[in-house]
């Protein structure tokens, strides 16, 4: 069990909520998710504490959640493949059904023993996407769990490491640009190789000596996150409805969040699509000059 204390200037905030300390409870992955496919490279571990995914020559796994949502944050610990793990992709996204699909996500592009991971986000409205950033990250995500999160409500989408956000996405419909918010969407998290685009644009291989590479994950907690149930309805427009749930719904990001913001992308962004003026000669995309992407 984990004790969420609230930081002082959410006082009046959190006052709306019942219990400031509230305790996040434990996840259990047999509960909350199937592992998909694979052939028995995923597995759930410790009476459903721990999942691991593993890649080797002949496949890689996957696995999806049981519930579909639609809006509210999402937290999940991962411990990326350790060493060589050039040619191998860890995705983990938040994905609706359908051709004409909304995902949001984070993929971790492996890399050769001692260089950096790339973390690649992207957000897809209608099936489309092409909004792609790329950042390293400031520790090494494959010596200890890390927690990634995705906030999710009708203003923004924000992507989370240890609790830093690293990347929002602005609800722009009045000017035009696609947002997912009308879809329910399902967690997936896949481990795959990916050797001919991943690592320095498919110039290094995957080494299948290294195999089988694997992840791990951990400590999944959507207890503020708002479970599709039919026509319309989620757990948060029940009338037991979680009072988090309710405020991260309109929760925008404060000043230490935007600073936050603004020092991982200063120091630690790779590409940005919205500055990628090559890729688009007839302009860039609306939303790059309508606000910081």
């Amino acid at each position: 069990m984990a004790t969420i204390l609230c930081p002082p200037n959410y006082v009046l905030l959190i006052s709306l909520m019942v219990g400031c300390f509230a305790a996040a409870s434990a996840s259990n992955f047999y509960q909350d998710f199937q592992v998909m496919w694979g052939d028995g490279r995923g597995k759930i571990l410790n009476n459903g504490e721990l999942l691991t995914l593993s890649l080797d020559k002949a496949s890689g796994s996957g696995f999806q959640s049981n519930n579909e949502y639609l809006f509210g944050k999402i937290d999940m610990q991962i411990k990326l493949v350790p060493g060589n793990s050039a040619g191998t992709v860890t995705a983990y996204y938040l994905r609706s059904e359908g051709t004409s699909w909304d995902e949001i996500d984070f993929e971790f592009l492996g890399n050769l023993s001692g260089d950096p991971y790339i973390v690649h986000t992207n957000v897809f409205s209608q099936g489309k996407g092409n909004k792609e950033q790329q950042f390293y990250l400031w520790f090494d995500p494959t010596a200890d769990f890390h927690t990634y999160s995705i906030l999710w409500n009708a203003q923004h989408i924000v992507l989370y490491v240890d609790g830093t956000p690293i990347r929002e996405f602005k609800n722009l419909e009045s000017i035009g640009v696609p947002y997912p918010k009308n879809l329910p969407m399902r967690i997936y998290s896949s481990l795959w190789n990916a050797d001919d685009w991943a690592t320095r644009g498919g110039l290094v291989k995957t080494d299948w000596t290294q195999a089988p590479f694997t992840a791990s994950y951990r400590n999944f907690n959507a207890d503020n996150a708002c479970v599709w149930w039919s026509a319309g309805s989620t757990s948060c427009t029940s009338s037991n409805s979680n009072s988090t749930s309710s405020v991260l719904l309109s929760q925008e990001l404060d000043s230490t969040g935007q600073e936050r913001l603004r020092w991982v992308q200063t120091n630690y962004m790779v590409y940005n699509y919205c500055t990628d003026t090559k890729r688009f000669p007839q302009g860039l995309p609306p939303e790059c000059t309508a606000s910081k992407s």
